[in-house]
């Protein structure tokens, strides 16, 4: 096949496959096979090797997928399936060439899928799309930067542009993106942690003044307990399952919670170990707990209730009273309001037994070093913020933060999330960093809060918002409420999208749109001074290099740092102390002001040069300090809600397929729940299907229920039998976006709400058609 030629089909959903129960296992020989495979293929033997054998090694690139942290003692396969999958995706070699774009309209893009459209090949050329055409066209970079500057400068209020960020962005581009944007004169910055762990910092921050893990990766090993919750590390952090197995095999016990039994949670086969090649591998989960939709606050509730009424029996041997006196409040008010729970609103909440309470709160109690960690199966709920603050609650009281093998693990699910927030990217950053950032650069920051990623929508729907840039993603396939988002999008002057690959979000644009062509992170970064390199921060703190690996698939493309630092020059000029083409030549200068500006980050760039980077400091992990208005942990009271479903409705939740990354699908199958070919499915319960009149393998319609007046419905969709709690049901992402209304969102944090969806279901009005939803039939030019 010719290195230049896009070749893939669309899926026929109509052979889909659905193999039976899901498995029980995760990772062994298939997840060798199911990632090397592909790599090979796609990328040759040569760049396969060259890419795998690099990822997350100390002078290696940094996995482009999950924020896992890497251990300090590292296997030459420190990478897992979903990591090769996407350096395979990132780093082929084939190429969209340029006669593509006539060949292409926008509006025959836009019917095709996002698999499709990502297997076509890397972008290697900037293209622009006129207002009033349907095509882009390729022009020179000097062109494509001089429009969107040219833009920039003819609005009438810098206010009136948004700038969104991927959790993909280095720490160097983060940093450099958000200078250029405050120095036009805008904190609308939203980004993808307003989708996923916003939820996380508000919760934290309130209670123990900070929004990341107050644990190491070491601590994983140490721990009696491990508590996991809303998430799935077997399909979305493949290699936490290893620090699992080290917890399990010193002794250490695991419990789950979870709406779904996910292989990933049951039993690891590790693929670098001969048990978990010839043998059975090792049980992970001690105790599954299959939660309904929403019931974890209800939960979380009940185990410190529990633990109350265990000091009562046992006065001064439960509690931590020298910690919580020493260093915590409101723990008078907390005992107040749990003990006065109704057990009954919990067993109805949460879909649990008593004795299943009662067991967790045993294996709590008894453990002397506690990890409870949680992914967007938390905070993806209207009381996400209040769910995290119980979470902390329930740790404070035993004392588990700040002492080794136990604290709070919010698993970041974006390679560098954490590290862009930390290097300015938020609307809200706090007044000391912007002071900080002005002395530096000799200039005034904006002081009003901007946009989030839902209120940004919002005002291009209003019209304040004319203008959108992207560093990297993909947000109108990410974000919720699709046909509303679609719909504010197209009311924008123009959308410019820093990309790697083809995406809807370049298919529904602005009146004109451009794309800009980066390097990836797999992919050697070379500069007028030399090769370059990056650095991003993991789950837990640490910041470390990131080298590419690789040569790039074009010399015409442009690192993100690079096109950045042009913007500056062509935008922002000399109205603030930067060195805009300085920047692009040596990225140590970028590192420099990093050090200056940034708490935790003195002498950047000898830090990071040290074998496997730093750690940045954190006050709870190191000190039991906590940055909050009294300097005490907050021991918080939140009251229950429950979630209501009305009669004949049900509870859906969103979830990724085992062949996808976030908004990027690899495939259509998701072998560990056994699907085959498809992703226009419903997951529900047996009992459901039944009483609904319906019947497994059936197409059906899924309506939103929401009290708005407009009509959200996907169409065409398969049930699928599935070990799913009663009343609750599951659909991939980004297919059930259309679904979640953009209003729908999480209490203090405004996140997205995709994980408590009231829907109904009903037969499919045309069941000889094939799946259909109003995400790919928006008329996005109405």
């Amino acid at each position: 096949m010719a290195k230049n030629e896009p070749r893939v089909k669309e899926v026929d959903e109509n052979e889909i496959q659905v193999k039976g129960h899901p498995k029980e296992w995760a990772a062994g020989l298939p997840a060798v096979y199911h990632s090397m495979k592909p790599a090979i293929e796609n990328m040759g033997l040569s760049r396969a090797l060259g890419t795998t054998f690099r990822m997350n090694q100390k002078h290696g690139f940094d996995c482009p997928s999950c924020a896992w942290p890497d251990p300090k003692d590292r296997s030459p396969f420190e990478y897992c399936e979903e990591g090769v999958k996407a350096v395979t995706w990132e780093a082929t070699p084939v190429i969209i060439p340029s006669e593509f774009w006539a060949e292409h309209s926008l509006t025959e893009l836009r019917e095709r899928s996002e698999y499709w459209m990502g297997m076509q090949g890397r972008l290697t050329e900037p293209l622009y799309k006129p207002a009033d055409e349907d095509h882009y066209r390729p022009v020179g970079w000097d062109e494509a930067l001089g429009i969107v500057a040219d833009k920039l400068k003819a609005l009438d209020s810098p206010d009136e542009a948004a700038f969104y960020t991927s959790g993909r962005t280095s720490n160097e581009a983060a940093f450099l993106y958000q200078l250029f944007i405050r120095a036009y004169g805008t904190n609308n910055l939203p980004d993808c942690s307003n989708m996923c762990h916003e939820s996380s910092g508000w919760g934290m921050g309130q209670t123990i003044g900070i929004g990341k893990a107050t644990v190491a990766y070491d601590d994983f090993e140490k721990a009696d307990l491990i508590i996991l919750m809303g998430q799935n590390p077997g399909t979305n952090h493949p290699r936490m399952l290893t620090a699992l197995e080290h917890c399990k095999r010193n002794g250490g016990n695991i419990v789950a919670v979870n709406p779904l039994p996910e292989a990933g949670l049951k039993r690891y086969k590790n693929p670098q170990k001969p048990r978990g090649i010839a043998g059975k591998g090792t049980e992970l989960a001690d105790q599954f707990l299959q939660i309904r939709l929403g019931g974890d606050m209800a939960l979380l509730q009940a185990i410190s209730k529990r633990v109350f009424e265990a000091e009562e029996k046992n006065p001064g041997t439960v509690l931590d009273h020298d910690f919580l006196e020493k260093h915590c409040e409101g723990l008078a008010d907390l005992k107040e309001h749990v003990m006065l729970l109704d057990d009954a609103v919990v067993l109805e909440a949460t879909g649990l037994r008593v004795e299943e309470i009662d067991e967790l709160a045993d294996r709590y109690l008894r453990a002397e070093k506690v990890i409870i960690t949680w992914a967007m199966g938390i905070t993806q709920q209207k009381k996400g913020v209040a769910t995290i603050k119980e979470i902390i609650n329930l740790l404070l009281l035993r004392g588990n933060i700040g002492k080794p093998g136990a604290g709070a693990a919010p698993i970041r699910g974006h390679s560098n999330v954490q590290g862009d927030r930390t290097m300015g990217i938020w609307e809200q950053m706090p007044p000391a960093f912007l002071d900080s950032l002005g002395k530096e650069f000799n200039f005034d920051p904006p002081r009003e809060h901007g946009a989030d990623a839902v209120e940004t929508f919002h005002r291009m729907h209003e019209g304040r918002i004319k203008f959108f840039m992207a560093l990297g993603g993909n947000l109108i396939s990410a974000i919720s409420d699709t046909q509303f988002a679609e719909a504010a999008m197209v009311k924008t002057d123009m959308t410019v999208q820093m990309s790697i690959k083809l995406n809807r979000s370049h298919l529904v644009t602005g009146k004109e749109a451009l794309i800009l062509p980066v390097l990836g992170r797999t992919e050697f970064d070379d500069q007028e001074t030399g090769r370059q390199f990056v650095s991003v921060e993991d789950t837990v703190c640490v910041v470390h290099a990131s080298h590419g690996g690789v040569e790039p698939v074009s010399k015409n493309l442009l690192s993100e740092p690079a096109v950045v630092a042009r913007l500056g020059a062509l935008v922002i000029g000399d109205r603030i102390d930067a060195d805009w083409a300085g920047y692009e030549k040596d990225y140590d200068l970028i590192r420099d002001h990093i050090s200056r500006v940034v708490e935790g980050c003195e002498n950047y760039n000898e830090r990071i040069r040290q074998d496997g980077g730093f750690v940045l400091p954190n006050g709870p992990r190191d000190s039991r300090t906590f940055n909050t208005p009294t300097g005490k942990a907050v021991l918080t009271v939140n009251d229950l809600e429950a979630v209501e479903r009305p009669e004949g409705t049900l509870l859906l939740q969103s979830l990724r397929s085992h062949d996808q990354w976030n908004t990027t699908i690899y495939g259509h199958n998701d072998r560990y729940r056994g699907i085959k070919g498809g992703r226009h499915i419903l997951f529900m319960n047996s009992a459901d299907i039944e009483e609904l009149g319906l019947a497994d393998g059936q197409k059906i319609d899924i309506h939103g229920v929401y009290k708005d007046g407009v009509e959200r419905v996907v169409r065409n969709f398969r049930v699928v039998s599935y070990p799913t709690p009663k009343g609750c049901v599951a659909a991939y992402y980004p297919e059930a976006n259309v679904l979640v209304p953009m209003d729908h969102v999480a209490e203090g944090s405004n996140t997205p709400v995709s994980k408590a969806v009231v829907v109904r279901v009903e037969p499919a009005a045309q069941t000889n058609a094939g799946p259909e939803d109003k995400m790919r039939r928006t008329p996005v030019n109405a």
